[in-house]
């Protein structure tokens, strides 16, 4: 599968963004979906992920609570909208697919297919 992520930018701390990731290949709609970020200098962590039906969501301390994944099957595509952005977001956002379908983890070991990645820059 192939993946697109897109909707980053800079925002002022206190804004919003929503990233969207569209998803180009095999069976989309099977797999479970996570979004990931990379700071400069930071391993790549976990943020959020979305079971392959919507049904069941996970997220990071650090955005739970401002933040919400969600997914449209029709259209390939799952969403991260994060709220009351932090200078402490700024990274790089990437999209992945499970490597296996109908199983939900927050482990980035088990996702197989990531996106390109989209910038997302938060100023104080």
């Amino acid at each position: 599968v192939q993946l697109q992520a897109s909707g980053g930018g800079l925002v002022q701390a206190g804004g919003s963004l929503r990233l969207s990731c569209t998803a180009s290949g095999r069976a989309f709609s099977r797999y479970g979906t996570g979004w990931f970020r990379q700071a400069p200098g930071q391993e790549r962590e976990f943020v959020a992920v979305i079971s392959w039906n919507g049904s069941t969501t996970l997220y990071s301390d650090s955005v739970k609570g401002r933040s919400t994944i969600s997914r449209d099957n029709a259209k390939n595509t799952v969403y991260l909208q994060i709220n009351s952005l932090k200078p402490e977001d700024t990274a790089v956002y990437y999209c992945a697919v499970h490597r296996r379908a109908l199983v939900i983890t927050t482990n980035r070991a088990d996702f197989g297919s990531w996106g390109q990645g989209t910038q997302v820059t938060v100023s104080s």
